[in-house]
């Protein structure tokens, strides 16, 4: 049951998940048969039993005689058929009304499905019989789906999801608005958490937007929610699409990068037609979104000379990107409009961290299309500032005895990439980068090697640590033993492994020499690293120490 707005449909849907073994290892010629018997369309071959073509086939009967059933009670149903997770299922997605009579309707449709397959059987009957059966269903409650009063902002993305609902949340809130906003973390009140825990799905939106006096509404909109129950919300005001990159891959059904775009645009699709669909035009995935999203499109791009940056102006878009070291806004009506210089937003740290640059073009786009003033976002942007407390676990910076100790989520490939680009940035002369590292069980294989590999890639002294509060069904011993097989196959010797992450954090900090940089991806045991920090004496970097460490790193 989807509650909310869905990978199928901008509205409350069914999605029945069908084993059809039957249809799919059936001949050729019976398959054939059978649906002429039953008076079924069909505008292509059922192709060889087991084959992809004969799963796709079986798809759209499955979708006819959905729509046949429809039509004996009466129902005018649009219906989206499709192969399933399984190399023997199939999915069949249909909106909803009222649940109980949804879930009835829905129920149904296996057994027409198999007495299709039975030569003997009149699909006839027995549609008249499910027709009856359905019309003595109570119909049940409506949809509990949102419809805002306030302005929505949905983020998704694989990476910077969360910073990016912080700073646009915090801009809004710089410029005097009233915020609510959801993450992996909890459901903020202005600054105020008001439920501790993941709430980027269904749950989350209704927690946040049952606030009082809001003037805003700043959504994180998770992978998992949009698939398991749907979008919290009716519509919202601007979507906002971060990045597509490898991560949670062979979950509920998503196996290629490609579904699992189709996933995130879900977003995109239910933008009101005078709202924005702010999209990082640096990922193709994410730029092709605009071709399908309902609102107007603003890009955002590291590239000022990117193609899609004319085409999307000549389309009455808007841009932000940057321009000569300065963070710029461009529209149909002025060419270039200069907001502030990227040294002088915290969130990039002075400008080495060009994944948290994106993280900041997003959340300015989505402020000023909502209509936070340009005054407002340029304060915001100046004041936010990757700290324990207002952006835990997302590139926190501390010196502690002339090492520089970076604490920061990077949970796959994409985030590890960003966390080594920091650390080269704030790399002294002669200094090394030693990086402690692990990764969730439920990780496909090609994905945790890649992590290990890209670890060793970018560091000098590499080591592993254990999340037994993440293994998520997998062997430890295996995990760590192909994350060590990652880290070989980028050069290193054997890495050494840690039953936690901090045991791996003492080890670096006893080992490393002054000034080197010492990166941990803090997961499991995070309040209990920045605990460590305090009590030995750590200081949190401001963005006057970082602009002197990035300036050190560059004189080098």
């Amino acid at each position: 049951m989807l509650d909310g707005p869905n990978l199928y449909f901008p509205c409350p849907a069914i999605k029945l998940t069908v084993s059809v073994p039957g249809w799919l290892t059936a001949s050729e010629e019976r398959v054939e048969r059978l649906a002429n018997r039953a008076g079924l369309s069909a505008v292509a071959k059922p192709g060889a039993a087991g084959s992809e073509q004969r799963r796709r086939y079986v798809a759209r009967l499955a979708g006819q005689l959905t729509r046949r059933l429809a039509r004996a009670t009466r129902t005018r149903l649009a219906v989206r058929a499709r192969p399933g997770p399984e190399a023997d299922e199939i999915v069949v997605a249909f909106p909803w009304r009222r649940r109980n009579a949804a879930e009835a309707f829905a129920a149904e449709l296996p057994a027409l499905l198999l007495i299709g397959l039975d030569g003997r059987r009149s699909i006839e009957h027995a549609v008249a019989e499910m027709s009856d059966r359905l019309e003595a269903v109570e119909p049940g409650p409506a949809p509990t789906v949102l419809s805002p009063t306030v302005p929505i902002v949905a983020v998704t993305g694989t990476n910077g999801k969360t910073t990016t609902v912080r700073l646009t949340a915090h801009i809004a809130r710089e410029a005097g608005w009233t915020v609510a906003c959801t993450t992996t973390d909890g459901v903020y009140h202005n600054e105020t958490m008001i439920e501790d825990g993941d709430y980027s799905g269904f749950s989350g939106a209704a927690r946040a937007l049952g606030s009082s006096g809001l003037q805003l509404a700043v959504l994180e909109t998770a992978r998992g929610g949009i698939l398991l129950r749907g979008i919290g919300t009716s519509y919202n005001d601007v979507a906002v699409v971060t990045n597509i990159t490898e991560d949670h891959l062979d979950q509920y059904g998503i196996r290629t990068l490609d579904q699992l775009a189709e996933v995130k645009a879900s977003i995109t699709r239910i933008t009101r037609p005078d709202g924005w669909a702010v999209l990082n035009a640096d990922d193709p995935r994410v730029l092709a979104m605009r071709r399908q999203a309902t609102g107007r499109t603003w890009i955002f791009s590291l590239d000022v000379d990117h193609p899609a940056v004319r085409t999307t102006l000549d389309d009455r878009g808007r841009v932000t990107t940057v321009l000569d070291g300065s963070l710029v806004v461009m529209s149909s009506r002025r060419d270039v409009h200069k907001l502030l210089a990227v040294e002088d937003i915290p969130v990039t740290l002075a400008g080495i961290s060009s994944h948290n640059l994106r993280n900041a073009m997003a959340a300015t786009s989505a402020a000023l299309a909502v209509g936070v003033p340009e005054e407002g976002v340029v304060k915001g942007l100046r004041s936010f500032i990757l700290e324990p407390e207002s952006n835990p676990g997302r590139a926190n910076l501390f010196e502690l005895e002339g090492k520089i100790i970076v604490v920061d989520y990077a949970h796959n490939e994409d985030g590890m990439i960003g966390l080594i680009e920091i650390c080269r940035g704030l790399r002294a002369p002669g200094a090394r980068i030693w990086l402690t590292f692990g990764i969730a069980g439920d990780r496909t294989n090609a994905i945790v090697h890649r992590l290990g590999y890209t670890a060793a890639r970018g560091a000098d002294r590499v080591a592993v640590a254990e999340l037994r509060r993440y293994l998520r069904g997998r062997d430890p011993k295996d995990l760590v033993e192909r994350l060590q097989a990652g880290v070989v196959d980028g050069g290193h010797p054997v890495p050494p492994a840690f039953p936690d992450e901090i045991t791996a954090l003492q080890w670096m900090v006893a080992e490393a020499s002054n000034r080197d940089v010492l990166a941990i991806t803090a997961l499991a045991q995070r309040p209990e690293i920045f605990a460590y920090m305090k009590q030995h004496g750590a200081v949190s970097l401001g963005p006057d120490r970082v602009k002197a460490l990035v300036r050190r790193s560059r004189n080098r």
